[in-house]
């Protein structure tokens, strides 16, 4: 008899809610792909300057004369190999991509996290104190929104310049009324609830009711918003930089690399953009696969049972 309780009593366990996420997360075979995927991408672009086999930054491993090698060709000393051959500066396109990658990740997540921050703040206080505050952020975002996000970021990037900092600014401008309205919005069916009453009547300040208990309950929808614009950010950041006005020479991102081949595209020479084209593919996909899970997971009417 007590053998049978205790047994049922460990069928009984209470499952934390970190185990619950991960299991609802990885239910999903796709999203599992998207997150190995991602994963690998995140790795290789943290340890790229161990990894690959020439730093395309140094002047001193580049040698104008393997220019344009097809994919397997070897330098001109048959001392090393390009397993996806060279740009027309003769750098290593695995290296390179290697280090585009990296560079547009760094720029998607640095982005998206100041955006994230001032868009959540000013969204969570135009819901909670409504009146002239929530109305004219409001409107500043909604003018914000009316302009096509290319336009202002090429408006901006105009006026700046090209430079790592320059494009993150653009991106930030570009990107933070989404979290505005959307922290807006959740603050706004929150702030009815009893528990913000409740802190209220207890005479709490505005700012911890703000920054403790409303914030909280409005992260969820905000987290899925961010795992997305991650993927349309450093898809803006490479278009920007296709049209030559995101990243210097210097610094070559994906968008980069894949302009920098398009004038070979006719003669044959097809990995200069395709290799880069299809590295930023995989990136962009792979973390819309993970977001898309992640809303799943953090809207529980959207769970299947």
């Amino acid at each position: 008899m007590n053998t049978a309780i205790k047994s049922a009593e460990i069928k009984l366990e209470v499952e934390t809610p970190f185990k619950r996420f991960t299991r609802n997360f990885f239910s999903s075979k796709i999203a599992l792909a998207g997150f190995v995927a991602l994963s690998l991408i995140v790795l290789a672009a943290i340890f790229a300057p161990i990894i690959a086999p020439q730093n395309p930054y140094d002047l001193t491993q580049i040698d104008i004369m393997d220019s344009r090698l097809a994919p397997g060709g070897q330098n001109i000393d048959h001392t090393f190999t390009y397993l996806l051959g060279t740009d027309e500066q003769g750098r290593d396109m695995l290296s390179a991509i290697l280090y585009g990658v990296r560079i547009s990740i760094i720029v998607g997540v640095v982005s998206t996290a100041i955006a994230l921050m001032i868009g959540l703040t000013l969204g969570l206080f135009a819901g909670y104190f409504g009146g002239r505050v929530e109305g004219f952020i409001m409107r500043v975002a909604d003018i914000q929104l009316s302009f096509p996000p290319i336009l202002v970021a090429l408006i901006l990037l105009a006026l700046m310049g090209p430079g790592t900092s320059k494009i993150v600014i653009a991106l930030v401008a570009v990107q933070w009324a989404y979290y505005a309205r959307t922290a807006r919005s959740a603050a706004l069916v929150e702030r009815k609830k009893e528990y913000i009453e409740a802190a209220s009547g207890l005479g709490l300040s505005p700012l911890r009711i703000v920054f403790r208990h409303l914030l909280p309950n409005c992260l969820p929808p905000l987290i899925v918003i961010a795992a997305l614009q991650v993927a349309s950010a450093i898809s803006l950041e490479a278009t920007l930089s296709f049209l030559g006005l995101g990243l210097p020479v210097t610094e070559p991102s994906l968008g980069l690399l894949i302009a920098n081949g398009f004038d070979y595209m006719m003669s044959g020479k097809y990995w200069i953009s395709v290799f880069p084209g299809i590295a930023l593919l995989v990136t962009v996909v792979s973390i819309n696969l993970v977001a898309d899970q992640l809303r799943d997971v953090l809207n529980p009417r959207l769970q299947t049972q």
